[in-house]
């Protein structure tokens, strides 16, 4: 289990994460290091959260300009209030166990 009030850096393999002195700042503060492929729809916010939510709302739309376009998802970004972002950024941990104990296959 992932335990609260621990720093686990999702580290994806950015160029900035192996930078000498981010490395040391790691180590400095003994940060755990969780590791995981490039691109992970299983741990990416957007995609398991924010896109599947706004899926939703765009079901039945349907839009004839850009400018529609842009309108309903201005709308529909200010719509919603600031817990929905916060819950989509804290069910990350919960993601993250989900893939530990599915030993990196998708779910």
């Amino acid at each position: 289990n992932i335990k609260k009030g621990r720093v686990i850096l999702l580290h994806d393999n950015v160029p900035s994460y192996t930078a000498k002195l981010v490395k040391e700042t790691i180590e400095a503060f003994s940060w755990e290091i969780l590791s995981h492929a490039a691109y992970s729809p299983d741990l990416a916010p957007s995609d398991y959260y924010l896109f599947a939510s706004m899926g939703h709302a765009l079901a039945e739309q349907r839009f004839t300009s850009y400018e529609n376009v842009r309108k309903w998802l201005d709308d529909w970004f200010a719509s919603k209030e600031q817990q929905f972002f916060w819950r989509g950024i804290h069910k990350l941990s919960d993601r993250w166990e989900k893939c530990i104990a599915s030993d990196g296959q998708y779910f």
